[in-house]
């Protein structure tokens, strides 16, 4: 008989709200799934992109963010917020790059909320063991799945700008924010800035193995050649990389 999954999961919680809805959890047992770690942040803020990368890049299956309640931050940046958009932003990625968004989930909660943290976690834990490992319901082996990664990990610098210059929300409410990161708007933004950088980001990561010409990467990459083209001229301008004539393919500059 198969020993039945056991997911790895982590859980980013915040030092002043959640933290200490999981330690009143602990005082109170209740019980929750013993596979998900917890790393304590000062705000949830803190949870970065390069983190949840990182994370699914060291084989872990899920990643759960907690902070406190929306408009209770201790701090004055209201930095919930930026957790909020910092998940929004992410789940897409994951969703672009092939993964599924439910491996990141976010939730606010008190510290006087032990019961509350416990039934999330083990909702959670419950959903992550049905989905299965990560890349397997995905279609994605290891390889491919860290490729991915590395290639999204690369442009991370560039999508925190772009959070804080072309995707911010001006009106610190949660129906602001939702509105926003449910709309067309969003998609558009998102698609003009974060896949377009994420598809040169792709063309530069693989051209780190070996040379290719333009009709190899268009099929390693499952990308249309005419768009190849488009983002080796945009990397090319760049200095990123170089055509070689002599072998007729592209190499790192």
């Amino acid at each position: 008989m198969s020993k039945e999954f056991e997911p790895r999961m982590l859980g980013i919680i915040c030092n002043w709200c959640c933290y200490g809805g999981a330690d009143l959890c602990g005082v109170s047992r209740f019980q929750y799934p013993p596979f998900i770690r917890l790393v304590r942040v000062m705000c949830s803020a803190k949870a970065d992109l390069s983190y949840v990368l990182r994370a699914f890049s060291k084989g872990l299956d899920a990643v759960f963010i907690g902070g406190c309640h929306l408009n209770d931050c201790h701090y004055v940046t209201n930095g919930n917020f930026d957790a909020l958009a910092m998940v929004n932003i992410c789940r897409k990625v994951l969703q672009h790059i092939g993964i599924d968004p439910m491996r990141l989930r976010l939730e606010w909660v008190s510290a006087g909320e032990g019961i509350r943290f416990a039934n999330i976690m083990n909702e959670y834990g419950g959903q992550i063991k049905e989905l299965g490992p990560l890349g397997e319901p995905e279609g994605l082996d290891r390889k491919e799945l860290l490729f991915r990664l590395e290639a999204a990990a690369k442009i991370v610098p560039y999508v925190r700008l772009v959070q804080m210059e072309r995707l911010r929300v001006t009106e610190r409410t949660e129906e602001a924010y939702n509105t926003f990161f449910a709309s067309e708007e969003f998609d558009r933004l998102f698609n003009e800035t974060i896949v377009e950088k994420l598809e040169m980001s792709r063309i530069v990561t693989l051209l780190g193995q070996r040379p290719f010409s333009t009709s190899e990467m268009s099929e390693r990459l499952n990308m249309s050649a005419s768009d190849v083209s488009r983002h080796v001229k945009a990397s090319s301008r760049h200095g990123l990389i170089r055509y070689d004539a002599n072998h007729g393919c592209y190499a790192l500059a």
